[in-house]
């Protein structure tokens, strides 16, 4: 029976478990030391957020009228932030936490981290835990929600350009908040915000992570048949953040299907926001793979030198005996080894050619850009009848 060696142990890797909130969570038994108890964290956390407004709304007398334009009820961003987004972004933590691990201990079972460099690989792991705990930095967070993300990014550029139930025009002041937009705007929405951010600053731990790793000399296989060197289990992080994903597509679709049913707008009209947050996710989880592309670029060009010496001089001895009168008499060519390995040389050389210098696969990109577009898609009723759309798609997928 072998005994594993408690120094080749990976020291275990979170991007998700820890920081203040977590420990909150904790505290009030929303979550277990394993993000357990997923379904009590999304009801009391969105309920938390979108309830009040709901009551409040209904004591202004503005759930589905009222004397403004946009009433509670009729308010599609808002239902979709609280009830939809919200979700698929505590739904992320866990996704994320369960497969992360694994791709991290990837470097070791692969032996992609030499015995020299392991203590670098270790503290690059002890440090992105020190980062995800920083209570600092959860702090700063805060900070930045309410010093930019209520009252710039929310009052300048997404609030609808009309009476709602939670904005009431006013002459001089730009908008007088309701009882309900008091909620919205210093509890619901800060706390939506601070949960995207959170993320932000989770992906950038990530990021400085596979920095770290980056600059240790990997014990790349250039002949590797994932054709990255032994990296590919790299891509499979885009698996991961889909929920993620799913939250920001969401987040658009609500707010652009508010200024169709109450603006006017049309969906072909936002072609390019809707490109726009399919580019940025894919930046968002691609972005940090990229750091392997100068060392898998190395790896390729040495492959390609070495494999190609060694194919160089098998070809010659091959050529010496078959071709140029030194085969051993009464030694078949048919059958011969020497055949066999010389296609499996060419079949090796042919590998490394072929190999990639960026850990993404197109599956993956097409899968994440999916997942952000696909909130979006209900959308396509406001130009084109349920009939139609569905006898557009049967031509397109059969």
């Amino acid at each position: 029976m072998s005994i594993s060696n408690p120094a080749q142990e990976p020291v275990g890797f979170s991007l998700v478990l820890g920081g203040p909130l977590y420990q909150l969570f904790r505290s009030a038994h929303l979550s277990g030391t394993g993000l357990e108890l997923l379904r009590r964290r999304i009801i009391v956390i969105s309920l938390f957020a979108w309830l009040p407004l709901l009551l409040l709304a209904a004591l202004n007398g503005q759930l589905l009228g009222g004397d403004v334009a946009v009433p509670f009820l009729q308010d599609a961003e808002v239902h979709v932030r609280f009830l939809i987004a919200m979700p698929l972004l505590i739904v992320a933590e866990i996704v994320v936490h369960r497969r992360m691990h694994l791709v991290v201990r990837q470097f070791l079972e692969r032996n992609l981290i030499p015995e020299s460099a392991r203590e670098r690989f270790d503290s690059a792991i002890a440090s992105a835990l020190r980062l995800r705990n920083s209570v600092p930095a959860e702090l700063l967070l805060v900070a930045l929600v309410y010093g930019v993300g209520v009252f710039i990014v929310w009052r300048v550029y997404t609030v609808l350009d009309t009476s709602t139930w939670h904005t009431l025009p006013a002459d001089d002041r730009g908008g007088r908040l309701s009882a309900a937009g008091m909620w919205y705007a210093y509890v619901s929405l800060p706390l939506f915000q601070f949960l995207l951010l959170r993320w932000y600053f989770r992906i950038f731990i990530w990021l400085r992570f596979l920095w770290q790793v980056s600059r240790i000399d990997l014990n790349l296989l250039p002949i590797h048949p994932d054709r990255l060197g032994g990296l590919g289990f790299l891509s499979n992080t885009a698996y991961a953040f889909v929920p993620l994903a799913l939250a920001h597509g969401a987040v658009v679709a609500g707010q652009i299907a508010n200024r169709i049913f109450h603006l006017g707008a049309e969906l072909l009209s936002f072609k390019v926001e809707i490109a726009l947050v399919v580019c940025f996710v894919q930046f968002l989880v691609f972005g940090p793979l990229l750091l392997f592309s100068l060392q898998l670029a190395q790896a390729k060009r040495a492959g390609l030198r070495e494999y190609g010496t060694l194919a160089a001089r098998y070809i010659r001895d091959f050529d010496s005996k078959w071709l140029r009168g030194n085969t051993p008499a009464r030694e078949p060519l048919v059958g011969s080894a020497d055949v066999q390995s010389l296609a499996d040389m060419g079949n090796s050389f042919e590998g490394v050619r072929k190999m990639r210098v960026a850990p993404v696969t197109r599956d993956a990109i097409v899968q994440l850009a999916v997942a952000t577009a696909v909130p979006v898609a209900p959308l396509l009723l406001t130009i084109m009848p349920l009939e139609e759309l569905v006898k557009l798609l049967a031509g397109i997928l059969f």
